[in-house]
């Protein structure tokens, strides 16, 4: 699948700027495209138009951090997406995407995970959102269904991104999948722009395109959306109704990993947690295990 370029993010961004948000005035005359021309745009950014094709075209080479800030502003973009566009335009010609080294969690974010009371749970996320980590609590909430040990081994790592789209199970747990899906593409857009030679995360984006329509559909709008907060809404298989906040800490000591903590949205939902919290605990003490990871 072809990376994304310049061109392609303002022609789908453009797309969605009527002339009225513009402040244009259209005199009712019919109109062949659904967003603003490129000579509208151009125009309202303080470009030619001819050069603005070329950008759209991805045949100006590299825009001034001054005609992207414009064409930001013109088009309406929020401080991702304009992140986003300087990030596209950053992007390096030639080498193609590279291997990047295995994703190992920082010892600090690793204490600071065993230092959470296993009421609060928690996952360690890597740049293409693999579980690095998580404790007991965080595994049963979200993925219960998979081998606790997985994160420790590389080729095993579930993926967040990939059980979304193409397991069964996670799209049962989520009973506002649909919110989250668009939010989980447009945070994987985002974080391929930021890093445009890790061939591994091409290749993530690649087989969700190819085995997902959901992904495909999404994919093809174009948003793009950081992801620090909100709320998931789980049909939890052992506790049933469930709304948990996740907030992200980002990590100064490895900057594409994050540490991702879940609180209860409500009173019910605390007594939920409590509820996974001490089964987790309970099939502990089953297996002989300690209580404390």
């Amino acid at each position: 699948m072809g990376a994304e370029s310049v061109g392609t993010f303002l022609k789908s961004r453009r797309a969605r700027v009527t002339p009225a948000a513009a402040g244009l005035r259209t005199y009712g005359t019919a109109r062949r495209v659904p967003g603003l021309r490129r000579e509208e745009l151009a125009q309202l950014a303080g470009v030619s138009a001819g050069y603005y094709t070329r950008l759209e075209q991805d045949q100006a080479g590299t825009a001034s951090r001054q005609v992207l800030d414009a064409l930001a502003r013109t088009l309406g973009l929020d401080a991702t997406e304009t992140a986003h566009l300087h990030n596209l335009a950053r992007r390096p010609a030639g080498p193609p995407p590279v291997r990047q080294r295995c994703e190992r969690p920082h010892p600090r974010v690793l204490a600071l995970l065993a230092s959470l009371d296993q009421l609060t749970p928690a996952v360690v996320l890597g740049r293409r959102g693999d579980v690095l980590a998580w404790n007991r609590t965080g595994h049963a909430l979200v993925a219960g269904h998979l081998d606790f040990d997985a994160p420790q081994d590389p080729e095993r790592r579930p993926s967040i991104p990939r059980m979304f789209f193409l397991d069964s199970h996670t799209r049962e747990l989520h009973r506002n999948w649909d919110e989250l899906a668009r939010v989980h593409v447009a945070y994987l857009r985002f974080t391929a722009g930021r890093n445009p030679t890790d061939r591994r995360l091409a290749r993530l984006i690649g087989e969700l395109v190819m085995h997902s329509e959901d992904f495909a559909r999404l994919w093809a709008v174009g948003d793009v959306a950081d992801c620090t907060v909100g709320t998931m809404r789980l049909r939890h298989p052992t506790v049933g109704r469930v709304d948990v906040d996740y907030q992200v800490w980002l990590q100064p000591d490895s900057v594409d990993h994050r540490l991702e903590i879940y609180t209860p949205y409500d009173d019910p939902s605390a007594d939920a947690l409590r509820l996974l919290s001490g089964q987790v605990a309970d099939q502990r003490a089953a297996a002989g295990g300690e209580l404390a990871e």
